[in-house]
């Protein structure tokens, strides 16, 4: 995430469990910044993290979902998106021979 070299003070209330569990954090600016900054990047791209579509973002979905599918993945059963137009791939969870004989398998 790129910086501005602007900064804010952001503040939130916690409640005591989630203090006594951060109490032993040496830096907690620090680490509060991290987790937000890990969260952001794992958010989904459409709803930002809400959970919830707006009705054009659906639009827009809806006419992307014509050509796609979510599948569960086989062997990890995460959820993925899969492209009607691509030729079938290889799974992300599957190592190629050349790469398995170059790692001693």
């Amino acid at each position: 995430m790129a910086t501005t070299g602007k900064s804010e003070m952001i503040s939130f209330k916690v409640d005591e469990s989630l203090r006594k569990a951060m109490s032993g954090i040496p830096n907690r600016s620090s680490f509060i910044r991290n987790a937000v900054i890990a969260a952001l990047e794992s958010s989904c791209p459409l709803c930002k993290g809400t959970g919830v579509l707006s009705a054009q973002q659906k639009k827009h979905w809806d006419t992307f979902a014509e050509d796609h599918t979510v599948r569960e993945c086989r062997q990890c059963h995460e959820f993925h998106l899969v492209c009607a137009k691509q030729p079938r791939r290889k799974s992300a969870h599957r190592v190629t021979r050349s790469k398995r004989s170059s790692v001693g398998g």
